[in-house]
């Protein structure tokens, strides 16, 4: 009896220990169906949905938060350990006046890999739209016009596509390419494994070296130091004439003036930008005027199945946290990404 009694003692004292020990998680910006599926799956962690009005009230004795982050949650979050944000890229976080997040010992995680298969999806349909020339013949299809117009149509077998940036998104550009039959050139700064659809891979500082080579040039790359206007003048003056670009990830990470001008000299056939330097990007534009540039407003990493994925990250980094494991998508804040 006394032995099943201490046994009783103990486990009680266990249960206090692990109540003592809860781990407070804000979550911001979610749904309630999402902040469901987050307590199911983590029911040792304390969730606390938070907004605007809340969050600074709840994050000073917060061990984590899952959302949205500042400089003004950082500094007032003594006890932050983890930051979750739902974004790929991180600069905004980074770049944050003065510096918290980047110089804390906060561990920031990202959505990188799981906004790729939508994104590169984007990609190709910007560079099928002018490659095919599908601007003119959708304002003939809303004059209801029948011109059967073939100038200008390009197939993309046989041609070489360079893809800067071969991160969770360029990989998938890269996957893409590569089915259509193309030559694909990386341009990475990281060493990496053995990948069938690469035929080649390059640092950074050898980008000009491959770019005379390039049909398509595709921008993945994250918003760094090292990678701002990483295609600049001199970049679009090295690409083949008669060839396209295609920018998915940063508008910080190409030259628009250059990109204007590339077009304006007709160096390039076309150009399809989900991302612009400024953004939105203004009316009156030069880039409006162009009839071989599809723009689109940055919503390239929208799609049905990415909430899903998005969720499915949360769910999986949380119930790591709460366990003491390592975490999924670790952000290296002194590079960017």
């Amino acid at each position: 009896m006394r032995k099943a009694l201490s046994i009783v003692i103990a486990g009680l004292a266990l249960l206090g220990a692990g109540r003592a020990e809860q781990k407070k998680v804000l979550v911001y910006g979610l749904s309630p169906e999402w902040i469901a599926e987050l307590r199911q799956a983590a029911p040792e962690a304390k969730i606390v949905p938070v907004d605007r009005d809340t969050v600074m009230k709840e994050i000073a004795d917060a061990d984590a938060i899952i959302g949205r982050i500042s400089a003004e949650l950082v500094r007032a979050g003594k006890r932050l350990k983890w930051a979750q944000v739902p974004s790929a890229g991180v600069e905004r976080y980074l770049h944050l006046a003065p510096p918290d997040l980047r110089d804390s010992d906060i561990v920031l995680t990202n959505c990188k890999i799981i906004q790729g298969p939508e994104i590169a999806d984007h990609a190709f349909a910007l560079l099928l739209a002018t490659t095919r020339r599908l601007p003119r013949y959708l304002a003939n299809q809303r004059e209801g016009t029948w011109r059967r117009e073939t100038s200008g149509l390009v197939e993309l077998n046989g041609k070489t596509a360079v893809v800067i940036g071969v991160g969770g998104i360029g990989a998938q550009i890269a996957v893409r390419a590569k089915a259509f039959g193309m030559r694909v050139i990386g341009v990475e700064p990281k060493d990496l494994p053995y990948m069938p659809f690469l035929d080649r891979v390059v640092k950074p500082d050898r980008l000009d070296e491959v770019l005379p080579e390039a049909d398509v040039v595709f921008m993945a790359a994250p918003h760094t130091p090292e990678t701002h206007k990483m295609m600049g003048p001199r970049q679009f003056e090295l690409m083949k004439r008669n060839s396209y670009f295609v920018a998915v990830s940063r508008g910080k990470t190409y030259d628009m003036d250059a990109l204007v001008r590339a077009l304006d000299s007709q160096r390039l056939a076309g150009a399809g930008v989900d991302v612009t330097d400024p953004e939105p990007l203004p009316a009156g534009h030069p880039l409006w005027k162009f009839s071989n540039v599809v723009i689109t407003p940055h919503v390239a990493g929208r799609s049905d199945r990415v909430g899903r994925r998005r969720l499915d990250l949360y769910k999986e980094n949380l119930r790591r946290f709460v366990r003491g494991e390592p975490l999924l998508n670790i952000v290296d804040k002194q590079k960017g990404y």
